[in-house]
């Protein structure tokens, strides 16, 4: 059978679940696929692999890929390897990501673009999936069009005919080359500079995305509900995804009455369980969004942080979402039961493996309260699989339209953006009994949440600052769960008992409540950090909480001041909006201090819903306004005095938009055209000037 080599990197399991229907399918194409994680160095060697490797690759965090690949990206990257050391090597590669975000599928670009570079060519094209549209849109495809591409590469093999890039994929999922041309004037909009990127990526995705909403508009039209649909969907014939093999069995065993802690739960990071020293909120009871500040005493730990820094809190599931879940499944009488889990003896699923995320012998309540993410929207391959567990033959037939080709726009709409979870699933479908290890295969690991340092250890020895807004979905009545964010509703809920309103002053040293403990991780790629030389000009955008790493650098420049008086210190600029001066102005009484003081020089302040912003000549609404009425003055710094832009917030719009008002300012303050503005932008995230931390 003829062999290819099939490694992927997944963060939160998307990766590997489509690294292994690729696995699954290969038998009945004729192939035979050896499957690996990337970071499973020791099974596989691609200085000696002969076979074509099939690559499938997430994207997390700032465009990274994911911690399963970080050692194999370091090796490649090590500059002194030759430009033929993969020359050998023919492949083809998946990335994942979201084109919401700007370093869309980045994971994936990095590898592709060192293969290249080290002599590596492709047997096929290159797919971007983007989960901001529905990855199966690229997926699919991409996998149909893979087995033509093989084919292809093992017939030149054998007629030793050693091929470049062979282009089934066009085959399998049709591209539109005028319509890429078309697009590129937004370029902006869909890839945000992408360095390595040829520009001709996303035309597909935005002619999926197009067809997506009218179908999802008609979808609306015929009133579909998560349990319903309407005509044609509910007359089609329907294409479904294959039953993905069920592999893991869970046996529930009396409880022996041992003590169970959160340090079962398993981190590639130390770990540090600080106490909450202090929590106060920032914003008044009338604003749209509560934002909280907590301190962590990390004094007796070896946890070290600078400005700019960002961690992880490790959090649990809310107790009443895990009661409802477990009493759904009918196992509420079984929550201190220990579950042992293993490998069904008849599973045709290659390769499978036990959950590292799950302890061996942890009890129910921990397995679903810090094990597994619950609120994880499933997938299609977990609607499918539900499918065989439900026996009401109209719930049957709505959970297969959910998971089919035809029924995309229903479940983008009423699933994914809705954001249901596995509880209102089964809540809707009631006649659903999965059984526990089936879970157990789909849902994946509950991630810790990251946080940016809001404080500078100078500034504020043994402690640690963060800020965060308390999450809020819309009420979703089909899932009748709690809609606070898993995280922030949690450490909101852990701080009522201690938490000040915000007097603008610090409070008074006295009697303090019990200081409740978290447990926290560091974060291991860590760049958003003040500039080696202090004397370089320094932008600062932060709307909202994305003003939390800045107040890190103005506590730690001002330290910095104070021990240095006669050193040479830039500029400082900050960018911050809000929605009204009254409720929502973060730090305000800190800013002003900080400007003051001279540390601050330049502080713009921007209010989305306030009808007039005092002495400005007209209202400024949005931080990108502010930049676009400072001009000038952005394009000296970052242009001839070599300084440094830094943004925190929003990703899906703050940033795009300050990235396109950037645009702006370098076209109108240089005369270039907007390509070329975006040229000059790309070269200074090259060069580490401009810099994001977004979420």
């Amino acid at each position: 059978m003829r062999r290819f080599l099939l490694l992927y990197a997944t963060q939160q399991g998307q990766a590997k679940a489509i690294a292994e229907e690729i696995c699954e399918k290969a038998v009945t194409h004729g192939f035979s696929a050896d499957l690996h994680c990337f970071s499973e160095s020791d099974k596989y060697d691609l200085k000696t692999e002969t076979a074509p490797l099939v690559v499938v690759v997430s994207t997390t965090g700032n465009g990274d890929p994911p911690d399963t690949a970080r050692k194999f990206v370091k090796a490649i990257q090590d500059r002194s390897l030759p430009a033929d050391f993969f020359a050998h090597l023919r492949y083809g590669l998946l990335g994942l990501g979201d084109s919401e975000y700007t370093y869309f599928c980045n994971g994936g670009k990095i590898i592709d673009k060192r293969l290249q570079e080290l002599g590596a060519q492709r047997f096929y094209d290159t797919g971007h999936a983007d989960d901001c549209v529905g990855l199966e849109l690229v997926v699919e495809p991409w996998i149909d069009g893979l087995w033509a591409a093989l084919t292809k590469h093992f017939t030149s093999v054998g007629g030793k005919e050693m091929s470049g890039t062979l282009t089934a994929a066009s085959d399998a999922s049709p591209r539109t080359d005028p319509v890429a041309l078309e697009l590129l004037h937004v370029e902006s909009q869909v890839e945000l500079l992408r360095l390595d990127d040829s520009r001709k990526k996303d035309s597909e995705v935005l002619e999926q995305s197009a067809v997506n909403k009218e179908s999802s508009a008609l979808a609306a039209d015929f009133e579909s509900s998560l349990t319903r649909s309407g005509p044609p969907l509910s007359q089609a014939s329907l294409n479904i995804p294959a039953l993905p093999p069920e592999y893991l069995q869970a046996c529930l065993q009396e409880p022996l009455g041992q003590e169970e802690s959160q340090a079962s739960v398993t981190s590639v990071d130390p770990i540090f369980h600080v106490p909450i020293s202090k929590a106060v909120q920032l914003t008044t009871n009338d604003a749209i969004k509560t934002t909280l500040l907590v301190e962590l005493d990390i004094s007796k730990t070896n946890f070290s942080y600078q400005p700019g820094d960002a961690f992880n809190v490790i959090c649990p599931n809310s107790d009443s979402e895990v009661q409802d879940l477990v009493q759904r499944l009918q196992l509420a009488d079984r929550l201190e039961h220990r579950v042992f889990l293993k490998i069904k003896a008849d599973t045709k699923k290659k390769g499978a493996a036990l959950p590292q995320h799950v302890p061996e012998g942890c009890s129910l309540r921990f397995l679903f309260t810090w094990c597994l993410e619950i609120r994880a929207v499933p997938k299609k391959a977990f609607l499918r699989a539900l499918v065989d567990h439900t026996s009401d033959g109209a719930e049957r037939r709505r959970l297969q339209e959910l998971c089919s080709r035809q029924g995309a726009p229903d479940y983008n709409r009423l699933v994914r953006d809705a954001r249901a979870c596995v509880l209102g699933l089964l809540r809707a479908f009631p006649s659903c009994r999965p059984p526990l290890g089936l879970l157990l295969e789909h849902l994946p690991k509950l991630q810790p949440r990251p946080y940016s340092c809001a404080s500078s250890s100078l500034f504020h020895p043994g402690k640690l600052h963060f800020i965060f807004n308390v999450v809020e979905f819309p009420s979703d009545s089909t899932a009748g769960v709690p809609r606070r964010g898993v995280c922030t509703g949690w450490l909101a809920t852990l701080v009522e008992s201690i938490l000040q309103p915000n007097t603008r002053a610090p409070p008074a040293d006295g009697e303090e409540a019990l200081a409740p403990q978290i447990t926290i991780s560091p974060r291991t790629t860590n760049f958003f950090h003040l500039p080696n030389d202090p004397s370089a000009p320094v932008i600062m955008v932060g709307p909202g909480a994305g003003v939390a790493p800045f107040i890190g650098f103005l506590q730690h420049r001002e330290k910095l001041q104070e021990q240095r008086p006669g050193g040479r210190f830039g500029a400082m600029w900050l960018f911050f909006g809000c929605r009204h001066k009254d409720r929502d102005y973060l730090f305000r009484e800190e800013l002003r201090h900080f400007l003051k003081c001279g540390i601050l020089t330049h502080l713009k302040v921007s209010f989305s819903r306030d009808a007039c912003v005092g002495e400005e000549e007209a209202p400024v609404k949005y931080v990108q306004d502010h930049i676009q009425r400072h001009s000038k003055q952005v394009a000296r710094v970052l242009l001839h005095e070599n300084g440094y832009i830094y943004v925190c917030g929003d990703a899906k719009n703050m940033a795009k938009d300050v990235n396109d008002a950037l645009v702006e300012v370098i076209s109108k303050e240089v005369g270039v055209e907007k390509l070329e503005a975006m040229r000059t932008l790309a070269t200074l995230k090259e060069e580490k000037r401009y810099l994001q931390d977004i979420w």
